[in-house]
């Protein structure tokens, strides 16, 4: 298991390391009412699909409501965000398009994981990882 930013945890099940770099599959628990900022993704196709609980997902301009089960396909270049909703942890399942995710979240958790996080660090691992920031979290 990797510890990744505040109240988000992943479990790998593949990496690329054992799908010859094709994909990675993963579950994440995200912490109530958590998620990442709105960020673009300009080299990694990414898919999710909610095992527990209920998702606010952004995609471009488009705004959805997922609830256990259901699915969302976020393309490279299209900035995305996603937030628990609930009270409780969530969880989702994720697909990386081409694999090699862990490696980022790898280097992610101990810049991410402390009272004040290096925001200038952060940046540059995702630039590393072709990764843009592009906005908040997104609001309730």
């Amino acid at each position: 298991m990797l510890e990744s930013g505040p109240g988000r945890d992943l479990i790998f099940k593949v990496t690329g390391e054992d799908t010859g770099g094709a994909f990675d599959y993963f579950i994440v628990e995200v912490a109530p009412r958590g998620g990442p900022v709105l960020h673009v993704h300009h080299k990694q196709e990414e898919t999710i699909q909610v095992l527990k609980g209920r998702f606010k997902v952004r995609i471009g301009d488009e705004v959805f409501l997922l609830e256990e089960g259901g699915f969302a396909y976020l393309p490279s270049n299209i900035p995305h965000a996603f937030l628990n909703l609930t009270d409780d942890p969530a969880e989702l399942i994720v697909v990386f398009c081409p694999g090699g995710g862990h490696k980022f979240f790898e280097e992610l958790g101990p810049l991410s994981r402390n009272d004040s996080p290096d925001m200038e660090a952060i940046a540059q691992l995702c630039a590393k990882y072709d990764i843009t920031n592009v906005g908040p979290a997104l609001e309730p």
